[in-house]
């Protein structure tokens, strides 16, 4: 059992923070800490001062792609690769255009042939059937007649739902670690997203460390609240053996959101180590299963019945957890890819 709320229409964040007036790293912090169930306000700038020397952050290098292209009445929005099936048969969602929001749209079938913008054709293959969780009635497989990712840069906007109410440049989605364009995922790892380099020059002067994974994000389900569907990701050897360096000299290990998360638990072994890993993940995070990689988290803030609030509860615990959303309301942090964060601490 996760963390329930009511999210007042007023706490969602609509536009980014610069949009606000205020900078990157300007955006709140709330911190929570398991030892003693303390909550601090602070804000992102101050981070450097919130860690000790020989803490470790784990990063999503994951860039944002343009993963939206929209049409007269519907948007598709491309998800993930289909696994092993090239660089044209994609996961994608329709989604139905209502104003300047969308709503998912559940006309379409079989071999229905859909004309794109710059001449291309998105020939719907079938509904996406997952081995156990039976026929999506959101996601299809779909080809595309060219290579999807050079077509998304050239046609595509960034994913963008009801809570944010106009379009921004591809630039207010990538993070200070995004270093790969020619890839990514199709929503923003949005907890690395306040870091700027000169706050990242901060945390590497006060000695925290910082290591790399890469998780390819698909499409959420902002109507369903369904669990992620497979992902593409990768651990490095390096990042695996930093891990298993600062766990052994009793530092924590701290993953800067969830998608980071997944990827570590992904490439943890039977006997606790992190090791060197790549290829697609299904791992959901749950406080039955907990977690065995990470000591802390910083993510943003989640919507009720959100499957990342499986995640938060099994790393928080409930009754902190249940705490810094009640905190989180009353001082009115706001939520959503350009809201807020929350720093969970294990002391």
């Amino acid at each position: 059992m996760t963390v329930d709320f009511t999210l007042p229409a007023a706490l969602e964040a609509h536009e980014p923070p610069e949009a606000r007036g205020r900078t990157r790293d300007g955006v709140r912090l709330l911190v929570s800490r398991r030892a003693t169930g303390a909550l601090t306000h602070h804000e992102f700038r101050d981070l450097p001062g919130l860690l000790d020397p020989g803490d470790l952050l784990v990063v999503n290098t994951s860039a944002t792609l343009p993963a939206a292209v929209r049409l007269d009445r519907i948007s598709v929005h491309f998800s993930t690769p289909v696994q092993g099936a090239g660089d044209r048969l994609w996961l994608v969602e329709l989604r139905r255009l209502t104003g300047k929001a969308s709503r998912p749209y559940t006309g379409g079938s079989p071999g229905e042939w859909i004309p794109m913008p710059g001449g291309a054709t998105l020939t719907l293959v079938g509904r996406h059937r997952h081995p156990a969780r039976g026929e999506s009635g959101r996601l299809w497989q779909a080809r595309l007649s060219t290579d999807v990712v050079p077509y998304l840069r050239r046609h595509g906007v960034p994913i963008r739902y009801g809570h944010v109410r106009r379009d921004w440049p591809a630039s207010a989605y990538q993070t200070a670690f995004a270093h790969d364009r020619s890839s990514g995922g199709a929503e923003m790892p949005s907890a690395a997203r306040p870091f700027t380099p000169e706050l990242v020059t901060r945390l590497v002067s006060r000695g925290v460390l910082i290591a790399p994974i890469t998780l390819h994000t698909g499409v959420a389900s902002p109507e369903a609240h369904e669990p992620p569907y497979a992902e593409p990701y990768t651990v490095p050897e390096a990042t695996a053996a930093l891990v298993g360096h600062v766990r052994a000299r009793g530092r924590r290990v701290i993953a800067v959101g969830t998608t980071a998360v997944r990827a570590l638990e992904t490439a943890v072994d039977a006997a606790g180590r992190v090791q060197a890993s790549s290829g697609w993940t299904e791992h959901i995070v749950t406080p039955e299963g907990g977690v065995r990689t990470v000591d802390g988290l910083l993510t943003g803030l989640h919507e009720p019945r959100s499957s990342h609030l499986m995640m938060l509860t099994a790393i928080a615990g409930r009754d902190l957890l249940t705490a810094t959303y009640e905190a989180a309301l009353a001082q009115c942090y706001l939520w959503h890819e350009f809201g807020d964060l929350n720093l969970i601490l294990p002391g």
